[in-house]
């Protein structure tokens, strides 16, 4: 039977304006009318971000305002299990995305608002005030003409004695009008703009924060050869009781000297292995890691020693017990510091004892 061919495929690709590329995606863009929700490029290429913060995030912005987005809402619709979504929420907590605010109402009752930006880049920089429109300049006065200082001639010389016609004098100078330019204005110092406050700050820390380094595995005082034994014989019989706890030959070496120190401070071979194996998760990959981690975190305190026992019996309260007594007359028991008879045999004796007299 041949290959069935998408007609209304091939028609779309043949739409396609350009040469189709040989390898990799090939889009078919068809306009929304309806029902969509914009993304930037910034949330969906995110080189920061899981796919599964990414698919929250668009999930979240699809929603409409008001809708509920905690993680149990989220979990009922989606797929994934609340762990990836608490730890997708937190991606999008740490790079800006979401917020969670913590709001008081005018009745007094704290509520807790989660905030959901789309840009959180464009809040990180001041808005920009919107300019006014453009004013016509007004015509300039015409500058004040200023005369020039008139320039005196110079004196002529003294006459001489012979009377002889004076020399013809240089015409005065015409005064010619210079404008002024004005004055420059005063330049006024501009203060950098303020550095804006981020509005979205994490309140948790990155996935990729370091971590606290891991305790090291407990040792006894002296890996004796009988504490040794007795450490490597229970770790090789461990799969006999939990099948999940096989281990290989370097694990048991490995955690040889944590279980010898559990062997020292007397704890007893069951109930070391309840402690390490109850309750595993499902499915166990690493039984060495888990029972190293029980080893060191479930440690029992070393045993008191004689000097600590005999101070607590020191301060021990002390009870005196008065003993038993058998009667004389009739062989009750009854509690008495010396023997005699027990209380209905006294009274039955004094009642006597005054009827006689």
């Amino acid at each position: 039977m041949d290959t069935q061919q998408n007609t209304a495929l091939t028609r779309a690709l043949a739409e396609v304006p350009g040469p189709l590329p040989v390898s990799g995606v090939i889009h078919i863009t068809l306009p929304h009318t309806d029902r969509f929700t914009v993304v930037g490029n910034h949330l969906a290429q995110h080189p920061d971000l899981s796919c599964t913060a990414v698919g929250i995030a668009v999930r979240i912005q699809s929603l409409p305002q008001g809708a509920k987005v905690g993680i149990k809402a989220l979990a009922a619709h989606c797929r994934e299990g609340e762990k990836r979504i608490a730890a997708a929420l937190r991606e999008l907590e740490a790079h800006g995305y979401l917020r969670r605010v913590r709001d008081r109402l005018p009745s007094g009752r704290i509520i807790t608002r989660t905030v959901f930006c789309n840009r959180p880049t464009a809040l990180l920089h001041p808005r920009r005030p919107a300019e006014a429109p453009p004013q016509p300049a007004k015509p300039e006065p015409a500058p004040t003409p200023v005369p020039a200082p008139m320039q005196q001639p110079a004196p002529g010389p003294a006459p001489a004695p012979m009377q002889e016609p004076a020399p013809a004098q240089e015409p005065a100078p015409v005064p010619v009008c210079i404008p002024m330019a004005a004055p420059p204005a005063p330049e006024v110092p501009v203060a950098p703009p303020a550095p804006s406050a981020p509005l979205f700050v994490p309140r948790v820390p990155p996935p990729t924060a370091p971590k606290a380094p891991r305790r090291p595995l407990p040792q006894p005082s002296e890996l004796t050869p009988d504490l040794d034994r007795a450490a490597t014989a229970f770790l090789s019989d461990l799969h006999r009781h939990a099948p999940q706890f096989t281990l290989s030959g370097d694990d048991v070496r490995r955690l040889v000297p944590g279980v010898a120190a559990w062997l020292e401070r007397a704890a007893r071979p069951d109930a070391i292995r309840r402690a390490l194996t109850a309750d595993p998760p499902h499915p166990l990959k690493h039984p060495a890691k888990l029972l190293a981690h029980r080893l060191t975190e479930l440690l029992p305190p070393a045993p008191p020693g004689v000097d600590a026992l005999a101070a607590l019996d020191r301060h021990r309260p002390r009870f005196t017990v008065t003993p038993f007594q058998t009667c004389e007359d009739c062989d009750r028991a009854f509690r008495s510091p010396a023997p005699g008879h027990c209380r209905d045999c006294r009274e039955t004796r004094a009642a006597y004892a005054q009827a006689a007299a």
